[in-house]
């Protein structure tokens, strides 16, 4: 049995937990911020290991590789677009050492950090080979399957997901990123959950992470409606640790790790197969998750 037939036979049997935010714990270790945390899959390598081993002690069932920004278009950036297969290579494989046998690990594709034509510069030729590569260097690298995540663009989901596919992925998760509007939550480009996850419909799994001031009530509402419009698809949900507010000029998150595995049960009784979180959450949040859904 492939690891993938093992990631969708676990799905079937309960739900699984996911890790917590990245950046934020790297950044905890030393990572200044502003820097990019992709250069430490191969200058700091002990540093990802330390965060992908506190996650799967906490009851990870799914390690995300430290490769949100990993496409030459983002890297370029940082002048590190010339280095992008050797850093999302090296990112799998350190989440895959970690993983061993307890878990399975997800390679993480971002936006590339642009808008595509006509809104923007970007043609989807471009992004396209872009997150093609990336998703090579991943798959190369040990990924079990490929996350396609925070996303706002259904067009933009829809090119990482076939670039995905096209680079020999056999499992594909897709999440997008939703805030409040007049018409109730939308994505950024005011593409509803129904609109959204159609654009996904070539992905395995399908829901939503990070949010734009969502509590977790609106997550809440959020995961009944994505449940409703995936077809019959797993869905994940991976929210902030709530709204983050401003004190002394810094951005803190103030969902404590109980609160937020107490909203776990409102996910999973509205059918979500897989519980992470995403910014403002760390290993204590994912434990609190692990808590509540894992079999005892």
């Amino acid at each position: 049995m492939t690891r993938t037939d093992q990631l969708r036979a676990r799905l079937q049997q309960r739900v699984l937990v996911g890790d917590g935010a990245t950046g934020t714990q790297l950044q905890a270790l030393g990572l200044a911020p502003g820097e990019c945390g992709l250069r430490w899959n191969v200058e700091a390598p002990d540093r990802v290991r330390q965060v992908h081993q506190r996650y799967l002690d906490a009851g990870a069932d799914l390690l995300t590789t430290n490769t949100f920004s990993g496409t030459t278009l983002a890297l370029a950036a940082y002048g590190l677009d010339g280095q992008a297969d050797a850093l999302n290579r090296a990112g799998a494989a350190l989440a895959r050492e970690v993983a061993g046998a307890r878990a399975f690990v997800l390679g993480d594709i971002g936006p590339f950090g642009g808008l595509l034509e006509p809104l923007g510069e970007t043609p989807p030729e471009v992004a396209a080979a872009a997150f093609r590569r990336q998703a090579a260097a991943l798959l190369a690298g040990g990924a079990d399957a490929l996350l396609v995540e925070t996303m706002s663009d259904p067009a933009e989901a829809q090119l990482a997901i076939a670039a995905a596919r096209d680079a020999g992925a056999a499992c594909v998760v897709a999440t997008f990123t939703f805030q409040h509007s007049p018409s109730g939550l939308r994505t950024m480009m005011g593409s509803d959950v129904a609109t959204a996850l159609r654009a996904a419909a070539d992905a395995d799994v399908v829901g939503a992470n990070c949010g734009t001031e969502l509590s977790l009530d609106d997550y809440a509402q959020l995961a009944a409606e994505l449940v409703a419009h995936a077809g019959g698809r797993p869905v994940i949900v991976q929210p902030n640790a709530g709204s983050p507010v401003v004190e002394a000029g810094r951005v803190v998150y103030r969902t404590d790790p109980a609160e937020f595995g107490r909203a776990a049960a409102r996910f999973t009784a509205a059918g979500v197969r897989i519980v992470g979180g995403c910014c403002g959450t760390g290993p204590a949040h994912i434990a609190a998750l692990a808590a509540a859904v894992k079999p005892r």
